[in-house]
C-alpha cells in the first residue's frame, strides 16, 4: 500500500543545503493503523508530504498503492491525491464562504461526480453532523469543523489517510472524540491510517508506532 525506499529528502534552507530525510525505509499495509512520533523537525510532516505526492524526495522510491510517484507529473499527482488519499490538517482548512455540505462536496465535485451532494450527506450524518450541515465553518465549533474535515476525507472513498496532529487546535475532551471517530472511520473504511502526533496515549491505539528523530526511523514496534 504504501512504500518507501531509502527517502533522502534535501531542501534549501536560510543557511544552506538542509538534509530533511536520511534514508527513510517504510512499508506500510493495506488497513493499517500507523502512529508516527517525534520532535519538531524530525521530518515527520515531511514524510507525510512525500508519500501524498505534495513533495517530492530527492532520492529514493515512493510507491503509493501501486503507483510509483516518480512516474507522475503534477496533473498525474492531483489525479492520484483524489482517487487514493484523504489529508486531515491541524487547522481544518475548510472554505470558509461554503457550507458544511459543500465543503464535503467539493472533491467529488470537480471529480465530475453526479452524487456528490448525496455522498457529502451520507458522510456527514455519518461523523454527527446531519443537523449541521448547512452552517458555515465559522458557526461550527473546532471539533465540528475537524468532523467535517474528516468528512469530507473519507466521503471521496480515500483508501489512504493521512493526519498530521489532527487533535492540535482542540480541547482534550473534544481530541479524544475527533481519535475515536478517526479510528473508527478507518477501521470502517478500511482505510490505511498514518497519524502524525505528540502523544503517546493516542499514538499507542495504532497497530503500529514508528518513531523519527533527525530524519531517520529510529524506532518501528512493526520491525522484528
Amino acid at each position: 500500500m504504501i512504500l518507501l525506499e531509502d527517502i533522502h529528502l534535501t531542501l534549501d534552507g536560510p543557511s544552506g543545503m538542509v538534509n530533511i530525510l536520511k534514508g527513510l525505509d517504510l512499508h506500510i499495509s493495506p488497513g493499517e493503523t500507523t502512529s508516527v512520533v517525534g520532535p519538531s523537525g524530525s521530518g515527520k510532516t515531511s514524510m507525510m508530504m512525500i508519500i501524498a505526492g505534495l513533495e517530492k524526495s530527492t532520492s529514493g522510491k515512493v510507491e503509493v498503492n501501486g503507483q510509483d510517484l516518480s512516474k507522475l507529473d503534477e496533473d498525474g499527482l492531483a489525479i492520484f491525491r483524489r482517487e487514493n488519499i484523504g489529508i486531515i490538517f491541524q487547522n481544518f482548512h475548510l472554505i470558509p464562504t461554503m457550507s458544511a455540505l459543500e465543503n464535503v462536496a467539493v472533491p467529488a465535485e470537480i471529480a465530475g461526480a453526479e452524487d456528490a451532494f448525496e455522498k457529502a450527506r451520507a458522510s456527514l450524518e455519518s461523523v454527527g453532523l446531519k443537523h449541521r450541515i448547512e452552517h458555515y465553518p465559522g458557526q461550527l465549533s473546532g471539533g465540528e469543523q475537524q468532523r467535517v474535515a474528516l468528512a469530507r476525507a473519507f466521503s471521496s472513498g480515500a483508501k489512504i489517510l493521512l493526519a498530521d496532529e489532527p487533535t492540535g487546535n482542540l480541547d482534550q475532551e473534544t481530541g479524544t472524540m475527533i481519535i475515536d471517530l478517526l479510528f473508527n472511520l478507518s477501521s470502517e473504511h478500511n482505510t490505511s491510517l498514518v497519524l502524525i502526533t505528540h502523544d503517546p496515549q493516542i499514538a499507542a491505539k495504532s497497530d503500529r508506532q514508528i518513531g523519527l528523530r533527525n530524519g531517520q526511523i529510529i524506532h518501528d514496534s512493526g520491525s522484528p
